[in-house]
């Protein structure tokens, strides 16, 4: 059973949270109500994935998203927030999560995103989609080291890139593009390499900053 972690800092809201996710088949193994509480939780629980609140008291979302990759976590984070804020999200992109999600979804959406992220796939909510697109394309791209030129990517790393794009795990991306899942491997770190990003997020947010994927 995928093993959760959910911080947000209304009990009530955990409460609810943890109801839908048990009947979607999803286990929460631990809560916090705060970022500094959830660096302890995520310590002291494995789990699959975290769903992680923003605005929060003392250490809030963006805080400990960067804790965790100061630490070098591997464990995905999927932001759950009601703030659809363009320069907030890219703040949390660019901190580590590798989902963004309103409050608004259904179980079956956020089950679905767990699940994703789980797989090691990373999941934007639609409807922030054109605004993040524009909020990317109008400002600075994140600074990730000296990249190639994006014009020097094949076609098929852009094949690749697009279903990263889309949140789908490297099993799946050999499966659509019918390749080894050692050859999709090899084609995200060329990627990672070619673009100059540490991460998959990173290198799908420089794709849409440089128009790679309309």
């Amino acid at each position: 059973m995928t093993r959760v972690i959910v911080v947000d800092d209304q009990a009530l809201v955990r409460e609810g949270i943890r109801t839908l996710l048990q009947v979607a088949g999803i286990d929460v193994v631990a809560e916090a109500e705060d970022g500094r509480a959830a660096l302890t939780a995520i310590a002291e629980h494995p789990a699959d994935v975290v769903l992680m609140d923003l605005r929060m008291p003392r250490t809030d979302g963006i805080g400990a998203l960067e804790q965790l990759r100061e630490q070098d976590s591997q464990v995905p984070v999927l932001v759950l927030t009601t703030f659809d804020d363009d320069e907030l999200v890219l703040r949390a992109l660019r901190a580590g999560a590798r989902g963004y999600l309103l409050k608004d979804v259904t179980v079956e959406q956020l089950a679905h995103a767990v699940r994703t992220l789980e797989r090691g796939g990373t999941l934007i909510s639609p409807s922030i989609t054109d605004g993040l697109l524009r909020a990317i394309r109008s400002g600075p791209v994140p600074a990730e080291g000296q990249a190639v030129p994006v014009q020097s990517l094949t076609e098929r790393e852009i094949d690749v890139l697009r279903l990263l794009a889309e949140g789908y795990s490297n099993r799946e991306i050999a499966g659509l593009l019918h390749l080894a899942e050692g050859t999709v491997k090899n084609h995200i770190s060329t990627i990672l390499q070619k673009l100059g990003a540490r991460d998959r997020t990173s290198a799908v947010l420089r794709a849409l900053r440089e128009g790679v994927l309309g």
